[in-house]
């Protein structure tokens, strides 16, 4: 059986088209987990906001923010975590866009993070994040 390219990076192949998944390009592939990422984390790092189950969410908040922002760290982590979960959404409805929203948002969560001068290891992690939605933009520039 020989393959043949179809368009968007789908193949055919003398069969017939094979499974959706086989049949998927990488860069394919690699868009619907990355969109799938971001969308569903946001979403449960922000309705942890309000719970704080993963952690107590206010210790990771530099008191700049407060100072700017006159609110209770909880009332700003509120915010924050209305502000992640509509980055989620954005992502699933809009992912070019929604993906640059996240990525910013990272950057300020790693701005924070080095101002309150600890959580460098999350600051870090947070980089790849960054560096992930930055390529689910690309990657869904392709695909617009």
């Amino acid at each position: 059986m020989s393959a043949t390219s179809a368009p968007h990076g789908r193949f055919r192949t003398a069969a017939g088209t094979r499974s959706a998944a086989m049949a998927m390009a990488p860069a394919d592939q690699a868009f619907y987990m990355l969109r799938t990422l971001y969308v569903v984390a946001p979403i449960l790092f922000g309705l942890d906001k309000f719970f704080n189950i993963l952690t107590y969410w206010p210790n990771y908040l530099a008191p700049v923010a407060t100072t700017v922002v006159p609110v209770s760290p909880q009332t700003f982590m509120y915010a924050v975590g209305v502000v992640e979960i509509i980055a989620g959404l954005l992502v699933a409805w809009r992912p070019k866009w929604g993906s640059l929203v996240v990525a910013l948002w990272l950057l300020g969560i790693i701005v924070n993070l080095l101002v309150l001068g600890h959580g460098f290891d999350v600051a870090l992690r947070d980089f790849g994040l960054m560096v992930g939605a930055l390529a689910l933009n690309r990657l869904a520039s392709r695909r617009a």
